[in-house]
């Protein structure tokens, strides 16, 4: 077990000089995902400590480039359109190996930390492996997410399933210390990987997301929003969101409305069930939000629904607890360590849509009952400050280049 250490040693080499971390992402902003958001605000976090950050991603238009984006050193390499999600672009694979070793031998970071397994990640380990580097690889991956974009029928998706766990399982393999977001989710990794796994939570910034000061049908009147008793859902508009479950209830819940925020493949599908259902005037889809409006459009809304069963962490679903929302969740992967039923929010099976609209008219009638709900959620939400996390990533940092130092002093 690595121990901690304090946060003056953390963020400085064995020579006193700021530790330098090269973070490999095969997703970064401009794309809009839970593993990019978590490696920038880990990043820029790292940044402000006093840590030297780099960054090796994809380029956002395709030439490679450099530039430093809030004290963090950005490099991007060259990239074409990603055929089976239309939103995003991959690393070209050719000459992305011989591209990281010249990275690392420039920087000569102290450690490198891989966000995955795809073209950057998986090479990063590789090329730290080459050049002695020590790497943490940590894991934000389901098949589930990306069923949806390829061509895999049901039939044959638990065997494409356990293909692509195992190969994590060999990238992760090469990697010094594997994390993941959750306990959930680092059991269901280490069926994949034969060492450890370390649950380090993604975390959340508490002084942004925070129960708001005014009631919820003033901030809907300053967003222009219906005054309606308000179901809100962040993130993708994606399969695995399964978003038709909380439109399907919505018959079953006179007058509330369903604020959907976020971008995905499924729009179009959604907004031809809420119209078959009749409840259209009801499911506001918001399109994309910015990171810097979220937290005025937790406060307009009564309850949080997270209907997806693909959820490692869910972000959104901490957010919203943050910020004083009961939650209403299906039971499935890591969303029970978050929602615990009767305390700060309530569990469905998924598929069961009367039981989703069961819970939801529950909290709708008892304004009292998501006061209370929401102060409990608050306080499990407190147990992920990014702080935190921080705190452990430069541990284990700090650990891990102790020991390289060592052993190349012992050879």
């Amino acid at each position: 077990m690595v121990t901690s250490l304090s946060r003056s040693a953390d963020t400085r080499a064995s020579d006193g000089a700021p530790r330098r971390v090269l973070i490999a992402a095969d997703t970064f902003p401009p794309d809009v995902n839970g593993a990019a958001y978590f490696t920038v605000r880990l990043a820029t976090g790292l940044a402000a400590r006093g840590n030297e950050v780099h960054v090796v991603c994809q380029s956002d238009d395709g030439p490679p480039g450099t530039g430093t984006v809030d004290g963090v050193v950005v490099h991007r390499l060259r990239s074409v359109s990603l055929l089976v999600h239309p939103t995003m672009r991959t690393a070209v694979p050719a000459g992305v190996g011989r591209a990281l070793d010249r990275l690392i031998a420039e920087v000569r970071p102290g450690v490198v930390h891989a966000q995955g397994h795809f073209t950057i990640g998986r090479g990063a380990v590789a090329a730290a492996g080459r050049a002695g580097v020590p790497a943490v690889a940590t894991n934000h991956f389901m098949p589930e997410n990306f069923f949806q974009y390829a061509p895999v029928g049901s039939r044959l998706r638990t065997a494409a399933s356990r293909i692509a766990w195992r190969d994590l399982g060999r990238v992760f393999a090469r990697a010094a210390h594997v994390t993941t977001p959750t306990p959930i989710a680092a059991e269901l990794l280490r069926r994949a990987v034969a060492g450890p796994v370390e649950a380090i939570s993604c975390g959340i910034d508490l002084r942004r997301f925070a129960p708001a000061s005014e009631p919820p049908s003033w901030i809907r009147k300053r967003l222009e929003l219906p005054d309606r008793d308000s179901l809100l859902f962040v993130g993708r508009l994606d399969e695995e969101k399964r978003l038709e479950e909380l439109i399907a209830a919505l018959p079953h819940l006179p007058g509330a409305q369903a604020l959907l925020a976020g971008m995905g493949a499924r729009r179009a599908k959604l907004e031809r069930l809420a119209e078959r259902l009749g409840v259209a005037d009801r499911v506001l889809f918001l399109g994309f939000v910015p990171d810097a409006d979220l937290p005025r459009l937790y406060g307009a809304a009564d309850v949080f629904v997270m209907p997806g069963v693909a959820e490692l962490q869910s972000i959104a679903t901490l957010e919203a607890m943050a910020s004083g929302l009961p939650v209403v969740a299906a039971d499935a992967m890591a969303l029970p360590h978050l929602v615990h039923p009767g305390r700060n929010g309530m569990l469905y099976r998924p598929g069961d849509v009367p039981e989703l609209a069961g819970h939801l008219a529950t909290l709708l009638a008892s304004p009292g009952l998501r006061a209370e709900m929401g102060e409990a959620g608050r306080a499990i939400a407190a147990e992920h400050d990014h702080h935190r996390s921080l705190d452990r990533f430069e541990a284990v940092y700090a650990e891990l280049t102790t020991r390289s130092g060592r052993a190349a002093a012992g050879r």
